[in-house]
């Protein structure tokens, strides 16, 4: 019998992962494509950090790590934490993973049970709610949407509680939206949330250093919220580092113990060679980071100034990470040689037909109205890519 478990049967695949592949076999057929679908910096991996990797391969850093990591890379990720964000943590309140994905699944496959609730607030990361449906639970999604610059409110939060409710998972800098929390829209969550006994917070803060506002606030900072928060982070973004595959957890022990017992069951510690690569990410100069982030942010000016410029779209001003998610809502219902744009995965998969430009529908990320345009590319795709944009979908009536 050719039948797949009825645990996989309840995933999606990845929209945002499809929406590349698709690009990619269309530039297979020659086909100019300009993909902006993809969540990855566009720069080298830092030579230094890459110095440091071929260093450990020369010493023989060829064997297993410990299942939490090497603890020369948790020490550093200690220091990293007391440094930049003003947390405490031991390095038994540390677990390395193979990728922040990897940390956000370990997360909740540890602490929730069959039939508990995670709060997710939508526009979110494709992947959360897939996640909780592995761990038997089942998303509550609150929806966040543009007219609020995609940030949940305390009174939203306290409605979507029960007795159920398990985690609220909040991404800041968000992926797809760019929006930031600031620390005063963290502690109004985090009031509702000491209010609530049980209830723990998956802060996924992987973005914190591609940020346009100033200094990145965490949840786990506020008062009475360290106890009840995971923090997942990682050096994909910030180092250009996303196929080297670290993330970490940084928790309260015993939930650190959790993870670290199913990890040891199904992949053990990450690439040894990646985890000296990352040691070095923390522990040397930290210019590489605001080099990217200061491309970044000009990027970022450039594309909201191209998108404001699209008749149809509405536009809000990133304050993180590097993704545009226009409002196009005002496209559903138009047409052109006979196809119909009926919600924002038509809208996408139009662009990329018609205009040769990846992006990825809303619909993905719980928000219909909306697509997300990734903007680490050059200055040259971005400018070509938002033209193509602007005149394909001004053939749509």
């Amino acid at each position: 019998m050719t039948k797949l478990s009825d645990r996989l049967n309840r995933l999606a695949p990845s929209a945002t992962l499809a929406m590349s592949q698709k690009s990619g076999e269309m530039k297979a057929q020659g086909i100019d494509v300009i993909n902006m679908s993809v969540g990855e910096p566009d720069f080298n991996t830092p030579d230094h950090i890459k110095e440091a990797a071929k260093k450990a391969i020369d010493e023989n850093y060829s064997r297993y790590s410990p299942v939490p990591g090497y603890i020369e890379l948790r020490k550093a990720i200690v220091e990293k934490l007391k440094k930049e964000n003003g947390l405490e943590y031991s390095t038994n309140e540390i677990l390395v993973s193979n990728g922040a994905k990897q940390s956000v699944c370990n997360t909740v496959m540890a602490l929730v049970n069959d039939g508990e609730e995670v709060i997710i607030p939508a526009p979110y990361w494709v992947s959360y709610p897939q996640m909780v449906k592995l761990a038997g639970g089942e998303p509550v999604i609150v929806e966040a949407g543009f007219e609020q610059n995609f940030k949940m409110t305390p009174e939203q939060l306290e409605a979507a509680i029960t007795p159920k409710t398990r985690m609220l998972i909040l991404c800041s800098p968000s992926n797809p939206t760019g929006s930031v929390y600031s620390e005063e829209e963290l502690r109004g969550l985090a009031e509702v949330i000491k209010r609530h006994e049980g209830l723990y917070v998956l802060a996924d803060e992987i973005y914190e250093h591609i940020n346009y506002v100033g200094k990145h606030s965490s949840i786990a900072h506020i008062e009475g919220m360290r106890e009840r928060t995971i923090i997942v982070n990682g050096v994909s973004k910030a180092y250009a580092m996303t196929g080297w595959r670290i993330g970490f957890i940084a928790a309260p022990e015993w939930i650190v113990k959790g993870c670290n017992k199913l990890q040891g069951q199904y992949t053990s510690g990450p690439c040894s060679v990646s985890q000296k690569a990352a040691e070095a990410a923390y522990t040397t100069s930290q210019e590489c980071v605001e080099t990217m982030r200061k491309a970044f942010e000009r990027r970022r000016d450039l594309i909201v100034e191209l998108a404001k410029d699209i008749p149809g779209l509405e536009v809000n001003k990133p304050e993180g990470t590097f993704y545009l998610f226009p409002k196009c809502s005002s496209f559903f219902g138009k047409s052109y040689n006979g196809k119909k744009i009926e919600n924002s995965t038509d809208l996408a998969m139009f662009l990329l037909e018609v205009g040769h430009v990846a992006t990825v529908g809303g619909d993905a990320f719980g928000d219909p109205y909306c697509f997300r345009m990734s903007y680490a590319t050059s200055d040259d795709n971005i400018r070509e890519a938002m033209k193509r944009i602007k005149d394909t979908l001004a053939l749509l009536a």
